[in-house]
């Protein structure tokens, strides 16, 4: 099983969308500064997750919720989560 994630940084104004078979391992990668590319932008909250039977099925959802029709959605998401202050 794939999942198809998207986090956003509780510092700044950014969310990271990938893809994975382990969904833990990953989360904790990336709040704890072990992927490059969103070190700079740590800690992180779940904003979206779904699972994929395959990996070519998720990598056609990851690409998605990357196009700008995505992004909107995923940041209309994160709009409406409750603060975490």
């Amino acid at each position: 099983m794939f999942h198809v994630y998207a986090i956003s940084s509780l510092s700044r104004n950014y969310i990271h969308v990938g893809l994975t078979d382990n969904w833990d391992r990953r989360f904790r990668q990336h709040n704890s500064g072990q992927n490059k590319t969103t070190k700079p932008y740590a800690p992180f909250i779940l904003v979206y997750k779904e699972i994929h039977p395959t990996r070519v099925e998720a990598r056609v959802r990851e690409k998605y919720f990357k196009s700008g029709i995505g992004k909107e959605f995923l940041k209309a998401l994160r709009d409406a989560l409750p603060d975490t202050d």
